[in-house]
């Protein structure tokens, strides 16, 4: 084995390690005697609830794909679903999302057969909507929280909170001016160097950033300035990553007799405390983005008792159970293959 290798093992290693010692610190928190009891007494009205809307989430963050799919050439909902699907599951195997979406051109050319360059800049396009998007409503939690949470913490939410904005900020910039890229690539990478820890790991997600030729950069320029395809996009990510989550917990928390007040502020909370998946410590953030949230809504003073449950059942509707259904499309797909098979201008 060589050098190189063996420290890829060994930094892959201590992710999961990470991951793991993460939700061990979650599991302790609780007694789970009295969290089973609690989720015993959930109706089966509530569960049907939150089965429907979990699904419908997810409906709606694949018709994300779709709309953005469609915009550049004509795309079936099927396509642009399995596309989605596929880099949901990427991105539980990968240490950020970011990375995840790397594989997105690739996918997207595979499922729908549309030019390599197209498939770049509806991927870019996506990725840093979605990307500022999330940043801009996380920092917005972060100051709604302000003087609740302990500093510690929201320096965490802080770096990540900040990072998403750059990422988007970076891959809307080297889509559309790319003679930029270079410039606001260096920069970013040169910023995320300086992070303790992580910094080397950071730096590498420059690395992930669609690689924009001429004819991608024309054809993101064009879906950046469809409104009616950005607006779209907007209201479905207002509806996928604000509304469901929302829904869905506070339909927990109720189901639990926990009130959470006010509940209009409960999903910039979420999206705040789940913040954490853009930094590249464990595969799909498992572990470490439970350990942030319950740290974040005790913080807050609910229950611990309750946020732990809460959590755990929420990232497996709204996570975990989502990119799983990916892994059956992902099947059909030969990564290396697609990779060795794109020219630039195709």
């Amino acid at each position: 084995m060589t050098d190189s290798k063996r420290r890829a093992w060994l930094v892959t290693a201590a992710q999961y390690l990470l991951g793991a010692l993460a939700l061990a610190w979650v599991v302790r928190q609780v007694e789970w005697e009295r969290a089973v009891s609690l989720l015993g007494g959930v109706s089966p009205g509530t569960a049907a609830a939150l089965v429907a809307v979990s699904a419908l989430g997810l409906l709606t963050s694949l018709s994300m794909w779709h709309v953005l799919l469609d915009a550049a050439a004509p795309t079936r909902f099927r396509e642009a679903a399995e596309t989605g699907l596929v880099v949901l599951f990427v991105n539980q195997l990968l240490p950020s999302r970011l990375s995840g979406r790397a594989v997105a051109p690739f996918v997207a050319r595979d499922r729908t057969g549309m030019r390599y360059s197209d498939a770049i800049a509806v991927s870019g396009v996506h990725t840093g909507l979605y990307a500022l998007l999330y940043g801009i409503t996380a920092f917005a939690g972060i100051v709604v929280a302000r003087g609740r949470l302990p500093l510690a913490l929201v320096l965490v939410l802080l770096l990540s909170t900040g990072l998403y904005v750059a990422a988007g900020t970076v891959v809307l910039l080297a889509g559309a001016h790319m003679r930029a890229v270079n410039r606001v690539a260096g920069w970013f990478d040169a910023l995320a160097g300086r992070v303790p820890v992580v910094g080397d790991r950071l730096s590498a997600l420059t690395g992930k950033i669609p690689a924009f030729t001429e004819a991608s950069s024309v054809a993101f320029r064009s879906l950046l300035a469809d409104p009616g395809a950005v607006g779209r996009y907007a209201a479905g990510f207002v509806l996928s990553v604000l509304v469901v989550p929302g829904l869905r917990v506070w339909l927990l928390f109720e189901a639990l007799g926990v009130g959470f007040e006010p509940v209009v502020v409960l999903p910039i909370y979420l999206v705040m405390a789940y913040s954490v998946t853009l930094l590249p410590l464990t595969p799909g953030s498992i572990g470490v983005t439970e350990a942030s949230a319950t740290a974040v809504f005790t913080g807050l003073g609910m229950p611990v008792e309750a946020v732990v449950p809460v959590v755990f059942v929420d990232r497996l509707l709204g996570s975990y159970l989502p990119a799983l259904t990916g892994w059956y499309p992902s099947l059909r797909t030969d990564f290396s293959e697609l990779a060795a098979d794109v020219s630039p201008g195709d």
